[in-house]
């Protein structure tokens, strides 16, 4: 418990000593509220200060950040954001991938990502995923088109995708269907910075890296 107060508090100072009151009382209130999730056993570090430093980077933008926000009876979303009548949802990535996954982790990784996408973007009116520069996510290519031009066929395999992992509820055709994945956050915690990108130029960007071909991500 010392050991994640002190990492967050770290982070805390890091990131807010040049800012002014209102940034620093809203992180601190971030900051709080994961120390607390932790002592119900509810958060990792890892996670928290990814969460922690994707609020300032919103809160500087003008919203009213909550973190592992209750969305419904099964759902809880990562960071949830309020700007003026915009809601914007972050779920954020690490790239970890559990023991019990080992010999798919990719298969496992495509649709964790994807189930996501659909579940989590009917919340909001912004839908985005963070993830480490480490990290490369692998966004399925019917979440890289407008609903409008997604085929059923391309639905329903990535349905069947989910399916193998998630069944209690299943992720729907219609859920796949009209969900929207609206930008990417490069959580840079090394640099202490976040950048926000287009998913169609991340795509691009991650497919030029010599060791990775386009198909992984499709």
């Amino acid at each position: 418990m010392e050991k994640f107060d002190e990492d967050i508090s770290t982070l805390l100072r890091r990131i807010s000593e040049n800012e002014d009151i209102r940034v620093r009382s809203e992180l601190e209130q971030v900051a709080h509220r994961l120390m607390e999730l932790y002592r119900r056993n509810l958060v990792k570090i890892n996670h928290s200060v990814m969460e922690l430093l994707c609020s300032k980077h919103l809160i500087l933008r003008g919203y009213y950040v909550d973190v592992e926000h209750q969305l419904s009876d099964i759902l809880v979303c990562d960071l949830f954001g309020v700007r003026g009548e915009g809601k914007l949802i972050i779920e954020i990535e690490t790239g970890y991938t559990s023991p019990e996954h080992a010999l798919d982790p990719s298969t496992y990784n495509r649709a964790r990502l994807a189930s996501k996408i659909a579940r989590y973007s009917a919340f909001s009116d912004k839908f985005g995923l963070g993830t480490l520069p480490t990290n490369i996510l692998q966004i399925p290519e019917v979440f890289q088109k407008p609903p409008s031009y997604r085929r059923a066929d391309e639905i329903l395999e990535v349905k069947t995708l989910c399916d193998k992992y998630y069944k209690n509820p299943p992720v729907s055709f219609d859920e796949i269907k009209n969900a929207r994945l609206h930008a990417i956050y490069i959580i840079d915690l090394d640099r202490a910075l976040v950048r926000e990108m287009d998913p169609e130029a991340y795509i691009d960007e991650v497919s030029k890296i010599s060791f990775i071909k386009r198909e992984f991500l499709e």
